[in-house]
């Protein structure tokens, strides 16, 4: 009897989705509890639960109210009653170019009116010395009201004495003025670099100031240092750096995965001081050199996958463009540019020849595609590597995978290659897509729910600064596939939509999962790190217009609050 007693209870709590029988806990009591919360464990064991106990870094339990008064003791544990708020996994953005926020960048994000870009650059120049660097970037010609790349035009006449250079917002292209290009040596008669593009004037044939791909490499600005004080220079880098922290921390992202640029040794100093406030995963760029190959070993023996805050990561390439600067890899011309087809980064030959040796010297490598043949030339060089070096469980990545050809969807889970994809890249590149390469292609786009049925593996994340770091942003374009100002309908192609436990679990377990992780990283369950959100809204059941709105009341990362939204309880 006693027997069919203890089977009732047990079916009964899995039913509610709690841990509610498990043992009693005799350890030392938890340094934190939250209580009273809607959790999302994102653990197909443990679903749902209402309360969760954190001693150190890790997590302790997860279960229900009741038990969790067993870890509480007065004095020692802070208990944040949740009051019914969701609580999910911290967000890990699986391709993120996270660094300092300089505070004179011109943020030209969402104009409309090319206008602006001369109010912006004018009023730079006002605060800054002849000869000094004004930059800026995440203009979007696709969202101006004429659709037209802007030219040197708009910023010529305000900016005689000083360079200008402003980054489109995917930055594989630059907008910049005629003391660049003369400084530069670029004319009129100057050849495109191979996978790169000096936009001409048709009639002229004059460089328009725009430059695409390796045609930047070209620039050469000829700006003065400005002088500061090491005081001063000091200063502005510390107060830099804890700008992009604060705002990392107020969004809830508790990690990211950078390509190479990120600094180990400055994030290892952060983390031995107890700064370090996010988890990081660092690479370097992809090579066949053996030299360069030995110097990543070593650095991933430095900072091991088996750590937990700052790592080794993947070896980045490039493959081709973007969708909006007109210059991803696809077999097919362009809708709008029927003489173009994409700028190859590389050829098939290097190609191969680097995801070779790096895969050999057991290297984890991502590369960027964002066309069909992009995509389908890196699985190639990774089924490739398979076939000489011998299957293993490397997890090598498509950096985006944005646009695929039907053959070519069941080979990510055939050779466990990840999709680390950006969902705000489809409601960004919706507005164009179509037009850049017509409707049937673009069946192939940001192609999830097709993806994750042949069980292919989908990390997400945010490729900041090229969209907004917030994972808001990214939940909203994953579940309704709509325009950020909203729209009628379905969303474009809407049976690829995810819902937003699927979403969310892509930004936090399948995340881990890429970089290695998804044993201890990305679920709230027990023996994980305690890495987790509350928000203020239910995310669950909330209408699709109001998951942007949605804020963050508390992030924790190992175990301790590292913001608290002001005026949340």
């Amino acid at each position: 009897m006693m027997q069919k007693l203890l089977t009732f209870m047990v079916a009964f709590c899995l039913l509610l989705g709690i841990a509610g029988c498990s043992e009693p806990y005799t350890g030392p009591p938890a340094d934190l509890v939250i209580t009273n919360a809607k959790i999302v464990t994102i653990d197909d064991e443990n679903p749902r639960a209402r309360a969760a106990a954190f001693k150190g870094e890790w997590i302790i339990g997860v279960t229900s109210n009741k038990d969790i008064e067993q870890y509480i003791e007065e004095g020692t544990t802070r208990v944040i009653d949740a009051e019914g708020r969701l609580v999910v996994p911290g967000f890990n953005d699986a391709h993120c170019h996270f660094g300092s926020i300089d505070p004179d960048y011109i943020d030209l994000r969402y104009i409309t009116d090319p206008a602006i870009i001369t109010q912006r650059v004018k009023e730079a120049v006002a605060k800054a010395q002849p000869g000094e660097l004004i930059s800026g970037g995440n203009w979007e010609h696709e969202m101006f009201y004429n659709k037209q790349w802007p030219t040197k035009e708009l910023i010529d006449p305000i900016s005689p004495n000083n360079p200008v250079v402003l980054s489109r917002a995917d930055g594989h292209s630059c907008l910049v003025n005629s003391y660049v290009i003369k400084n530069s040596g670029i004319t009129k008669d100057t050849p495109d670099p191979f996978g790169g593009e000096i936009q001409k004037d048709p009639v002229t044939g004059e460089p328009t100031g725009i430059f695409k791909e390796s045609a930047k490499g070209l620039l050469k600005y000829g700006a003065i240092r400005i002088q500061r004080t090491p005081e001063e220079q000091e200063k502005r880098r510390a107060e830099s750096w804890q700008a992009a922290f604060d705002m990392a921390k107020r969004l809830g992202v508790t990690s990211v995965q950078m390509p190479p640029g990120g600094n180990h040794e400055f994030y290892q100093d952060l983390l031995d001081k107890g700064e370090l406030t996010m988890r990081v995963y660092i690479g370097g760029r992809l090579t066949a050199n053996e030299q360069q190959l030995a110097r990543f070993q070593e650095m991933e023996k430095k900072y091991p996958k088996s750590g937990n805050w700052v790592r080794f990561g993947y070896l980045k390439g490039f493959m081709d463009g973007t969708l909006g600067s007109g210059t991803a890899m696809f077999f097919e011309p362009f809708e709008d540019e029927p003489d173009k087809t994409g700028l190859p980064q590389m050829t098939y030959d290097e190609l191969v020849e680097r995801v070779v040796a790096a895969d050999k010297a057991g290297l984890q490598i991502g590369i960027h595609a964002i066309g069909s043949k992009a995509n389908n030339w890196i699985l190639n060089a990774y089924q490739k590597a398979q076939e000489i070096n011998g299957k293993r469980d490397s997890r090598h990545r498509s950096e985006h995978a944005q646009i695929l050809i039907d053959d070519d969807i069941p080979r990510f889970a055939e050779l466990g290659v990840i999709a680390s994809m950006q969902p705000t890249h489809c409601i960004t590149d919706k507005r164009f897509c179509e037009k850049r390469i017509g409707r049937e292609r673009s069946r192939g786009a940001y192609a999830w729910r097709r993806l994750l049925k042949t069980g292919a593996k989908i990390a997400f994340g945010t490729d900041y600064s090229v969209e907004p770091l917030d994972p808001m942003e990214g939940l909203y374009a994953a579940v309704t596939r709509k325009d950020r100002l909203g729209e009628p309908g379905e969303g474009w192609f809407p049976d690829q939509k995810l819902n937003m436990e699927e979403a969310i679990r892509l930004y936090t377990l399948d995340s881990a999962y890429a970089e290695f992780m998804e044993d201890r990283k990305g679920m709230i369950k027990k023996g994980y790190l305690g890495d987790v959100v509350i928000v203020n809204q239910d995310l669950m059941t909330i209408d699709p217009d109001q998951i942007m709105k949605t804020k963050v009341d508390y992030t924790i990362v190992g175990g301790k609050v590292v913001y608290k939204r002001e005026g949340a309880n």
